[in-house]
């Protein structure tokens, strides 16, 4: 056997799924991960948490006979009527006495999905690029009754996702062809992509029951662990139960319970404590700003999580992707109209500063206008003034609102050329911070305070500009 015990290479959460020659997609499977050690006749297969799986899953131990001395990463699941069902996945796992194991065995039978090679003859293969590793590993592992090589497709990501979730599945996992095994790492080099957001929390604790729950509980009490290792509350969860659930997990909590108080419960909640002990996969929609969950709903425990590896890191993450994709989106359609490689203007991304930022620029395309930016949400809220700022509280010039700028764009002065989306010169005519006084979809006001013009303006949204939606009216407001 290996003398090496591999750590697992973790994937980082994606917003969405995307499109790319450099890139590999495969399906994400709900099920155990579970790295193999495959020797002569020998075998073994250890969880993220080194815990021994093979005497749970008898099954797979035709490993043994269609290979031999090499090492593999991939996820034992139980298919039922066609779908991954990580609850009769979980109740494999959780079997004890031989004759139960047998029982599991012969309802509901595992399969072992190989998607790497971390290891052949002796000698790590981590190193080597992901493609390279696959066609070793096509070469090294046969397929048998139970196990099976992950099918992928190059490119085509975001076919392959629509068509994964069209089949009742989880999600895909994209992986760079290029990307070296990177133990116990998220780099980023391989993401997952899924319908739903899932967050593996901690349970601290549950709250009284009630009615039909009167006997066991009504809800879970969530914590994930700081960088300072203190547990932090994130949310209850109260759904997703069966009855048989329901007593499985409080016969668990008899063993658990504690005086010791991790963190300041909700008011009015009456919670029994428990030790730190047991892992749980949440189902969410949105995680707010104080990073609570919102709408959760339990999945199942998970027996190959250990309590600290659940961070907050977890949804810190997501809301950073999130915010990421979000400015993403907005910078889409500016990207989509410049070649990068032909003009000088800046690629940008979100930054954000103290105070917010405009500028307004002259530029001198096909015809002369004045673009003015107001920094919100990540970048330049922009709109086109063809006849410049207004003087007085009489006059009323029009203002095209145009595509969201990068924030970088602030700085930019020189030459578009020509053949590119709005060639011409652009120098900064004025700049500075500003404050919005009232924003929304019909009205905008706010106070400028730059170098050449202070004061306070407004923008109204033309509404009756019929097939001129993006036609604004830009006004001096009155002191």
């Amino acid at each position: 056997m290996s003398r090496h015990v591999y750590k697992p290479m973790l994937a980082k959460v994606a917003p969405d799924a995307f499109t790319d020659k450099d890139w590999i997609f495969e399906v994400k499977w709900d099920g155990f991960r579970g790295i193999s050690y495959i020797e002569d006749e020998a075998f073994s297969i250890k969880s993220r948490n080194e815990k021994e799986l093979k005497y749970n899953f008898p099954e797979l131990s035709e490993l043994a006979k269609l290979a031999s001395n090499i090492v593999v990463d991939g996820e034992i699941i139980v298919m039922i009527e066609g779908k991954p069902d990580f609850q009769a996945l979980l109740e494999r796992g959780q079997a004890t006495s031989a004759g139960e194991i047998r029982k599991q065995t012969n309802k509901a039978p595992a399969s072992y999905i190989v998607f790497d090679i971390l290891e052949k003859d002796g000698k790590s293969l981590t190193k080597l690029p992901l493609m390279e590793r696959k066609k070793i590993l096509k070469d090294s592992l046969k397929e048998g009754p139970h196990v099976f090589l992950s099918d992928f497709i190059e490119e085509k990501g975001e076919d392959y996702y629509k068509a994964v979730l069209d089949k009742g599945l989880e999600g895909v996992v994209a992986k760079n062809k290029e990307s070296s095994y990177e133990e116990g790492l998220r780099t980023g080099s391989w993401r997952k992509i899924k319908k739903l957001k899932t967050c593996d929390c901690v349970i601290f604790g549950y709250t009284m029951g009630a009615q039909a729950r009167e006997k066991t509980f009504g809800a879970l009490v969530l914590g994930l662990y700081n960088k300072d290792g203190k547990p932090v509350y994130v949310g209850k969860v109260g759904t997703g139960f069966t009855q048989e659930m329901l007593g499985d997990l409080m016969d668990k909590f008899e063993k658990l319970k504690t005086d010791a108080v991790p963190f300041k419960p909700e008011a009015g909640d009456k919670i029994s404590w428990l030790e730190p002990k047991l892992v749980c996969e949440v189902v969410f929609q949105v995680v707010t700003k104080d990073l609570r969950l919102r709408m959760p709903r339990y999945k199942g425990l998970r027996d190959d999580k250990l309590p600290g590896e659940c961070t907050v890191d977890q949804l810190v993450e997501l809301k950073k992707i999130e915010a990421s994709f979000e400015t993403e989106n907005k910078l889409s359609e500016y990207e989509s109209k410049r070649n990068f490689q032909q003009t000088p203007e800046p690629v940008g991304g979100e930054k954000k500063g103290e105070k917010q930022i405009f500028v307004i620029q002259e530029h001198h395309a096909r015809r002369l206008h004045y673009d003015l930016r107001l920094e919100k949400d990540g970048v330049l809220k922009s709109w086109a003034v063809p006849k410049g700022f207004p003087e007085t509280a009489t006059q009323r010039h029009l203002a095209v609102q145009t595509e969201d700028h990068p924030f970088e764009y602030a700085k930019f002065e020189g030459s578009i050329p020509e053949g590119q989306y709005g060639a011409g010169t652009v120098k900064i005519w004025d700049k500075g911070h500003y404050q919005a006084k009232f924003w929304d979809e019909n009205k905008i006001e706010f106070t400028l305070e730059g170098q050449r013009l202070n004061g306070r303006y407004v923008l109204v949204w033309l509404k009756k500009a019929q097939g001129k939606e993006k036609s604004w009216l830009l006004l001096k407001g009155k002191e």
